[in-house]
């Protein structure tokens, strides 16, 4: 049976972002070897995920940043990996593993190798030092690709224009790394009994946002639109933490806020809290695709989204929800309003997310990798 390793960044467990390449690799019969930095992990997690998916782990020490010393280590151990293992394919992912598995792969000789996409550095809007830096190293990097999986229609567009794959690879586009969308149900009991529990009004209008608290999110402007409006109704929960936090409490305390904007810290209950939201949000400044707002979407919330790549894969402007210029106030507080006051618009938009998300199911993204996994390695 030919091997194929896997390549990631940080990972404590297996999660959606893998299972899919799992199945595939199933369905292809390859035997799957999964590299990434499994430090935060403990053995029992691991020696659990590989009995229940019969996977073989293997801890390197890779560093999310491109830069960090460690990376040169990890490469070393991927080509000892490699060698031990006798591996036949690479699929990696993310800026970093993705540099780490094609060079590793150029190293080794390997038959054929995937890189997937997680959002490009260079991007319409980007800093130019990012088309300067990252844009010529993936260019290069490509010329050691046998085929490149885009998840949104930009990065699939400039990847097509711009990049030649070896040997006349293929590109492909891949509606993300799949989303289970019938996981996301909504009762009354959960949204009354959720609200209580965070000493939510019955009647708030509730906003939501989940992931770190960083510059990129942005959610500052969310805060800036909702002190625009001046509605005591409209209640802004925030589920994650980051360096921002205390930046935003302050914000929030000094607009009179702090009694509407709810940091929740880090959560295990979002499907929850989706639940019990009527809006979810998200000001990014630079998104690949993102799974949570994905999730709100399968929970039937309507989405307002900055409009940049990737979120407007997702969100259809006026059907799903709406898309903001990241950093204007004044629009994120008129689309707000719209909503706070149209029940049946909210409606209509929490129906049309329902049947949208469907084309980005699990199901989708499992049939799409076996053609590309059979297509390339077989």
């Amino acid at each position: 049976m030919n091997k194929i390793l896997f390549i990631s960044n940080i990972a404590s467990r297996i999660t959606s972002f893998d299972i899919a390449s799992i199945s595939a690799a199933e369905k292809t019969e390859l035997e799957f070897y999964h590299a990434a930095n499994w430090e935060s992990a403990t053995s029992e997690q691991i020696k659990s995920d590989e009995a229940k998916y019969g996977i073989k782990i293997n801890s390197v020490h890779i560093s999310r940043n491109p830069l960090s010393k460690s990376n040169i280590k990890a490469y070393r151990e991927l080509v000892e990996l490699v060698k031990r293992e006798k591996i036949d394919y690479i699929h990696c992912n993310t800026p970093t593993g993705g540099l780490l598995g094609r060079l590793v792969g150029k190293k080794c000789k390997i038959k054929k190798v995937i890189y997937q996409v997680h959002g490009f550095h260079f991007y319409k809007g980007a800093p130019k030092k990012n088309w300067l830096l990252y844009y010529p190293i993936e260019k290069w990097l490509a010329r050691k690709t046998d085929a490149l999986i885009t998840i949104n229609y930009e990065d699939y567009e400039v990847a097509r224009k711009k990049f030649k794959l070896r040997d006349g690879g293929n590109i492909y586009y891949v509606p993300g790394v799949g989303i289970n969308s019938g996981d996301y149900k909504v009762d009354e009991t959960t949204r009354v009994k959720k609200r209580e529990e965070l000493g939510i009004p019955q009647d708030a209008f509730v906003i939501v946002s989940a992931g770190e608290l960083n510059a990129n999110k942005n959610n500052r402007v969310i805060i800036s639109a909702m002190e625009k409006l001046g509605n005591k109704k409209l209640h802004y929960v925030l589920c994650g933490v980051g360096d921002k936090e205390s930046a935003l409490t302050t914000q929030a305390n000094a607009a009179g806020l702090n009694e509407n904007v709810h940091f929740l810290g880090y959560r295990t209950d979002v499907k929850e809290i989706y639940a019990m939201s009527d809006c979810f949000v998200m000001p990014s400044l630079r998104e690949g695709l993102s799974r949570s707002i994905m999730e709100a979407m399968a929970t039937g919330l309507p989405c307002i989204v900055s409009k940049i790549r990737g979120n407007t894969d997702l969100i259809d402007d006026g059907s799903g929800g709406y898309t903001c210029p990241a950093n204007n106030a004044d629009f994120w507080a008129e689309k707000l309003d719209i909503l706070l006051n149209n029940s049946a618009l909210c409606q209509k938009m929490s129906e049309f997310n329902r049947q949208k998300i469907k084309k980005f199911d699990f199901s989708v993204v499992e049939q799409d990798l076996i053609k590309i996994y059979q297509h390339t390695f077989l």
